[in-house]
């Protein structure tokens, strides 16, 4: 059976994103880092962004281009910021109740006045993730969710030290990239076996259109083989299964990176509701405290 898989409704409160950039000394906001992070989760089912968009006309290609529905709310025309907050809370909170299969909200903002309609979303069975900047961002906000994501994480983890592709093929490199991003994905998100499938799924999720066969392997076994073979992870054959478990990365200097080692701590304290979860191949998924 396929992993539990979020339906996601992003709302971005786009000033104050922009204000805590300006503070924390960020010259752009990429869209995309967002996006990847959300991806990791499931499926981005709504997507909008509040804004005065004419004094943010930088940013809407690449909005445009996420697929991001930009709802305008000029200053000239309405009282400010406030106006736009209560904007978003009325739409999200008519998605919450008229898309029941809506089940995850995520609020990119770091402003307190939201923390009432966390608590509304979260009184409706709904699991919420905030996304904001650290210097910027209500501590009432980060201990009202289920889950608090900080910008300057997303950045950060483009750092994060991985296997080795160099000397590879240029297309086998782009394979073993998207499996290496989807690994990492699935120890952030706590879990604890990584199976083939559940690996695979989350590889189509981050690139809809990825298919082993279009980089030359029959099987998604095969392309776990391959990888191990040029020293990019480690994997453990499941006697019950018979199918592959990925153990961890392959440090190419005779040693490994284990699965519960490689799992980032998160940068802010962070709760979430266990949900029930099955899984043919005896998946188990751990509760972040």
């Amino acid at each position: 059976m396929p992993i539990e898989e979020h339906k996601i409704a992003l709302f971005i409160d786009f000033e104050n994103i922009a204000l805590g950039l300006r503070e924390s000394g960020y010259k752009q906001f990429d869209i995309n880092l967002v996006l990847a992070r959300l991806l990791e989760k499931g499926k981005v089912v709504v997507r909008r962004a509040y804004a005065d968009w004419e004094r943010y006309g930088q940013y809407k290609r690449a909005f445009h281009e996420a697929a991001i529905e930009l709802i305008d709310v000029p200053l000239k025309a309405y009282s400010g910021k406030n106006s736009a907050d209560i904007r978003m809370v009325v739409d999200a909170l008519d998605l919450c109740y008229a898309k029941e299969f809506v089940t995850t909200f995520a609020l990119c903002s770091g402003d307190s006045d939201f923390s009432p309609l966390v608590s509304k979303l979260r009184e409706n069975d709904k699991y919420v993730i905030g996304i904001g900047v650290k210097n910027s961002t209500s501590e009432l906000l980060i201990s009202n969710c289920d889950e608090f994501i900080f910008y300057e994480d997303l950045i950060r983890s483009l750092a994060e030290t991985t296997p080795s592709l160099a000397g590879l093929p240029e297309k086998k490199q782009e394979c073993f990239a998207l499996l290496v991003d989807a690994i990492k994905a699935l120890m952030r998100d706590g879990k604890e076996v990584l199976w083939g499938s559940m690996i695979k799924q989350t590889m189509q999720r981050k690139k809809p259109e990825f298919n082993e066969e279009y980089y030359g392997y029959p099987t998604f076994t095969a392309l776990l083989k391959d990888a191990e073979t040029h020293h990019i992870v480690k994997l453990r054959k499941d006697e019950r299964s018979g199918t592959y478990v990925v153990t961890g990365f392959d440090t190419g200097s005779g040693g490994e990176t284990a699965v519960a080692e490689e799992a980032p701590k998160p940068a802010a304290k962070r709760r979430r509701r266990r949900r029930k979860t099955t899984s043919a191949e005896g998946e188990s998924s751990s509760t972040t405290a």
